[in-house]
């Protein structure tokens, strides 16, 4: 069952994505408040796939409970909806750990196509599998497991979300190869999803934090001038 968790305090606007998403199959659970969602993802026994979270909320806002939320769980899909004009808080909620984000105002067609894209990536995540290939690829001190879709550094797990560990699978399959925004974009969320670039620049910098020794002077997942990222097996 498609199960999203929906967090507004406006009436109007829940009660909207609600309707939209309901229409199409998705089962919503409603909160209110940061608060009240945090309690019922902590008391809920069935689970779920997504949670839309508005960012400007009184109490506890979106980015406490973004942080709360994937402090419990890497596979949970975290959408952030976001005021058009404020563009710290869309870089601030994906480095807290949200996979996409909504600026407002929205149409019902946005809506759906993020939440899709999301759910599938969610789904393949936590579905995923025996590949055919190899089911580890080792690169130095690090081995990615595709069957149990986890990332080791030497002894130590590195918890990753479901778009961090396709960004990763995409470098490991590809080591030493500049990859540029595009590909990276159209690789992970998809050549029909619409999405601006930086998204793909905060993700490195989140994956940056968890994988190197200096996230400031990275080694491993180094920037190629002009073009992108690539994955440096010598680093």
């Amino acid at each position: 069952m498609k199960r999203i968790l929906i967090v507004e305090d406006e009436v109007a606007i829940r009660e909207f994505e609600v309707i939209n998403l309901n229409r199409v199959g998705y089962t919503t659970v409603e909160a209110g408040s940061g608060e009240e969602a945090l309690d019922i993802y902590d008391n809920d026994s069935e689970g779920f796939d997504i949670a839309l979270l508005d960012i400007s909320m009184p109490g506890m806002d979106g980015f406490t409970l973004c942080k709360e939320l994937r402090r419990r769980s890497q596979s949970l899909g975290i959408i952030m909806l976001t005021a058009r004009t404020q563009e710290m808080d869309k870089i601030s909620g994906l480095m807290l750990g949200a996979d996409d984000y909504i600026t407002k105002p929205f149409s019902p067609t946005e809506l759906l196509a993020r939440v899709d894209s999301l759910y599938r990536r969610v789904e393949m995540h936590n579905n995923a599998a025996a590949p055919a290939r190899s089911d580890e690829i080792r690169l130095g001190d690090f081995t990615l497991d595709l069957r149990r879709r986890t990332l080791m550094k030497k002894d130590k797990n590195i918890e990753l979300t479901q778009v961090e560990f396709q960004i990763m699978e995409y470098f490991f399959t590809n080591p030493d190869t500049a990859l540029d925004r595009t590909d990276i974009l159209n690789k992970v969320w998809g050549s029909s999803y619409y999405c601006e670039e930086k998204i793909v620049d905060v993700n490195i910098r989140r994956l940056r934090m968890k994988v190197e020794d200096e996230p400031s002077n990275p080694t491993h997942l180094v920037t190629v001038w002009g073009m992108g990222y690539k994955w440096n097996t010598a680093g």
